[in-house]
């Protein structure tokens, strides 16, 4: 391995460990790796390669694009659409994480995720993050955001632990803190989401474990401090505010995809519009987005665009599902972690735009890119003639 090599391989771990701790290091990381990526592809006149569930999300910026022209304020949709260079971390990992090193690459989100579990639990412990006003939310910025990199850890913790054949005793460790941070977070879609993510490791490896989910739950739910249970409960209070106001979210946005059908109302704008569109019975005055990914989508890219993530979760979910029969237990494991987070990225998208959240997009694509990287060689490297 020649020294960009190694330069660019310990830039994206290092990129991959600043997901969990640092928004600003994240972002730096991830330029200087996509340097060392451009570089590695030039100096070797590289043929670049991408797994298949790539195009959708090629497609995906096309239509993204167009809608801003068709926004309410192009320049400002254009701006937002710099989230869209964030799925350039697909290519970045299928290059450069190959082989074997795709297990150390899950060793690291398990390990940095355990840490992050931890500075949580301190803060609730010590620090008083212990109610909705304030919440644990680790080295990140946003509760939302840290409960949804949790979810995710704990997707790949267990998954290595039900579907690995080495390396199993870290993750045994570490999901207990894991989801015990995430539990008390108060974050309702994200609980909702882990739930989905086990119930589907748990199916897959054998359908009987599935009824463990209720029972695990029910135990959480009675050990759980009146604070946390009183939140569960919540979640099927029709009369709660922001149950109320994601309902009315829904019908807002129902009525900007009626009105903008094929564009949306352009990217970020929803909070321009909302507004407009707001009907009696919301709660809240002003929304940024809809609490609701698929709907988020639609209202502010349009059906087509709507259509074509879907092809992504359609296409990502099938190679992955795929990748389950692997002669490769590390590959195996990786696969159901994939598969796992997607399921909590759907589940918990259905009451928040966790898609539209850059750093929980960029863990999630690290982890439904590891599984195709770990086919790869090491050491064989397609070149252009």
């Amino acid at each position: 391995m020649d020294r960009l090599e190694t330069l660019a391989l310990s830039v994206l771990l290092c990129f991959v460990a600043a997901l969990q701790l640092s928004v600003a290091a994240s972002g730096v990381l991830l330029a200087l790796t996509l340097l060392c990526w451009v570089a590695l592809i030039g100096l070797r006149h590289e043929r670049i390669e991408v797994p298949t569930f790539f195009w959708p999300l090629a497609v995906y910026a096309v239509v993204t694009l167009l809608s801003t022209t068709a926004s309410v304020n192009p320049a400002v949709s254009l701006v937002d659409s710099k989230q869209l260079v964030l799925f350039l971390i697909v290519p970045l990992v299928y290059r450069l994480a190959r082989g074997q090193r795709a297990h150390t690459f899950a060793s690291v989100i398990i390990t940095v995720g355990a840490a992050s579990a931890l500075v949580g639990l301190f803060q609730y412990g010590f620090l008083h993050f212990d109610n909705l006003g304030r919440r644990p939310q680790g080295a990140l910025t946003h509760y939302m955001t840290y409960s949804g990199a949790l979810m995710i850890v704990a997707c790949v913790g267990a998954a290595r632990l039900l579907f690995g054949n080495r390396d199993r005793i870290w993750p045994m460790l570490v999901l207990p803190a894991v989801l015990l941070a995430l539990g008390l977070t108060f974050t309702r879609s994200a609980w909702v989401g882990v739930c989905l993510g086990m119930a589907v490791l748990l199916a897959l490896r054998d359908r009987r474990l599935v009824a463990a989910v209720p029972i695990a739950l029910a135990v959480a739910v009675v050990l759980a401090p009146p604070s946390i249970t009183d939140r569960v409960y919540s979640i099927f209070d029709l009369q709660d505010p922001t149950n109320r106001d994601r309902l009315a979210m829904l019908k807002s946005g129902a009525a900007m995809v009626e009105d903008h059908p094929l564009t949306g109302v352009g990217p970020d704008q929803v909070k321009t519009v909302y507004a407009k569109y707001r009907v009696p019975e919301s709660v809240q005055p002003l929304n940024v987005h809809l609490h609701n990914v698929p709907m988020q989508i639609a209202a502010e890219r349009g059906l087509p665009a709507l259509l074509v993530w879907i092809w992504f979760v359609i296409a990502v979910a099938r190679d992955l599902y795929r990748r389950l029969g692997s002669r490769s237990a590390a590959t195996r494991s990786l696969a159901a972690g994939a598969l796992a987070a997607l399921a909590a990225m759907l589940g918990a998208g259905l009451f928040e735009y966790n898609f539209g959240d850059s750093e929980f997009l960029m863990l999630l694509l690290v982890v439904l890119t590891l599984p195709f990287a770990a086919e790869r060689s090491e050491s064989v490297l397609p070149r252009h003639p």
